[in-house]
């Protein structure tokens, strides 16, 4: 009898684990199911639509090796299916003489990452490729791309659905047990038993985990990414990306100018604690998920360590002028009069109980259940290789 697989959760992760399934093995029977009316409704269609070649992950990390893989199956995967791939390139540019520990450490792991084509550049080879740009180094990354994400993933949909899966939006999980030897899963319409269950829950990962037997630790903290856009004469000044050296305390890659695979360039995003996991207003409070932050024991010693920083996102976030403050170091001819406030994206942070922040992917698997605990950026990069590396985990149990 051929298998049933559930996955749970419709972003490009999900449908790329879902996608994968069918690929091996052909005739099994795959069901999605997505709380929203459309796939890749949240961290997915929320990003920088960066596709990253693997300069910042620590070597022989989950997100290191992911990420170098997943960066060829997406090229290949967007050749095949024309969907956009623009390897525009990308900078990460050191301004400041206290950044040359970081900066030449962040070489080191690049190099150790085999990031292809990358360069040490000068102030004057930075001029070469970003004439606009300011720094005293620069790493240059010619393969970092831009792509669209959302019409990835819904190109995986629709794999899914020739081979025969199903994909079924507009059905929240609210419960997940053990019944005879299989996993059944409820919505508010129905349930269903399934062989094999895999959680790709994003922003509601803890909480999936949580419902099917999991523990309460690492706890989902979400942040607010808030991008501005820059004014269409303004665009030109950047050909590619322009990136600050990241702090190696967070998993946040700072403030940076990215340009958009549909036209446009954009600056962000920041990082804000959010007091709404899923919502994309300003002003979107839920009482549930404020609570499940404030109730975490991590996230009040995370704050305790950070709350200086904490305090800058704050004040960028309430005044333009602030928030580029930082940025236009990096790009002087781009003001506070050449951008307006546009989206935002809200990530999903996994934080444990002593207040360390998860920096790689968090896979678990136990009693039928495999659960993506913490995958956030570069998640959507390595997406293909997570499938592979989850359903290799699922076919050799």
């Amino acid at each position: 009898m051929d298998q049933t697989f559930g996955i749970v959760g419709g972003g490009i992760v999900g449908l790329a684990v879902a996608r994968e399934i069918t690929r091996r093995r052909p005739g099994a029977r795959v069901l999605v199911l997505e709380k929203e009316a459309r796939v890749g409704q949240h961290q997915t269609g929320h990003n920088s639509g960066v596709v990253h070649a693997g300069i910042y992950y620590r070597p022989g990390s989950l997100k290191a090796a992911l990420c170098t893989r997943g960066r060829l199956l997406l090229r290949d995967y967007c050749a095949e299916h024309r969907l956009p791939y623009d390897e525009c390139g990308k900078v990460v540019v050191a301004v400041d003489p206290a950044e040359t520990a970081r900066f030449d450490a962040l070489e080191r792991t690049a190099r150790e990452n085999g990031v292809p084509g990358l360069r040490r550049l000068d102030p004057a080879g930075l001029a070469e490729v970003e004439p606009h740009a300011a720094g005293l180094a620069a790493l240059h990354s010619p393969h970092t791309a831009i792509t669209d994400y959302v019409a990835i993933t819904r190109s995986l949909a629709a794999e899914v659905g020739v081979a025969g899966g199903e994909v079924r939006c507009a059905s929240p999980v609210t419960g997940i047990e053990r019944a005879g030897g299989r996993v059944r899963v409820t919505t508010p319409h129905t349930s269903y038993d399934v062989d094999r269950l895999v959680l790709c829950g994003g922003l509601q990962s803890d909480r999936l985990g949580r419902l099917a037997g999991g523990g309460a630790d690492p706890r989902i903290v979400p942040f607010r990414g808030e991008y501005l856009r820059v004014r269409p004469e303004k665009e030109a000044l950047v050909r590619g990306m322009v990136y600050p050296v990241p702090d190696p305390r967070y998993p946040f890659l700072g403030v940076h100018f990215t340009r958009r695979v549909a036209g446009g360039l954009e600056v962000g995003p920041n990082a804000v604690l959010a007091p709404h996991r899923d919502a994309y207003r300003r002003r979107s409070v839920s009482a549930a998920d404020l609570a499940s932050t404030v109730t975490w024991p991590g996230f009040w010693r995370m704050a305790g360590r950070h709350w200086r920083t904490g305090v800058t996102e704050v004040r960028g976030s309430l005044s333009v002028r602030a928030y580029l403050r930082a940025a236009q170091r990096y790009v002087p001819d781009i003001g506070p009069a050449d951008v307006e406030r546009a989206g935002f994206g809200i990530r999903a942070q996994a934080v444990e109980r002593d207040g360390t922040l998860v920096d790689d992917f968090r896979i678990e698997h136990a009693h039928g259940v495999t659960s993506v605990r913490n995958a956030p950026s570069p998640a959507a990069t390595s997406s293909l290789a997570i499938a592979e590396h989850v359903v290799d985990a699922i076919f050799s149990a």
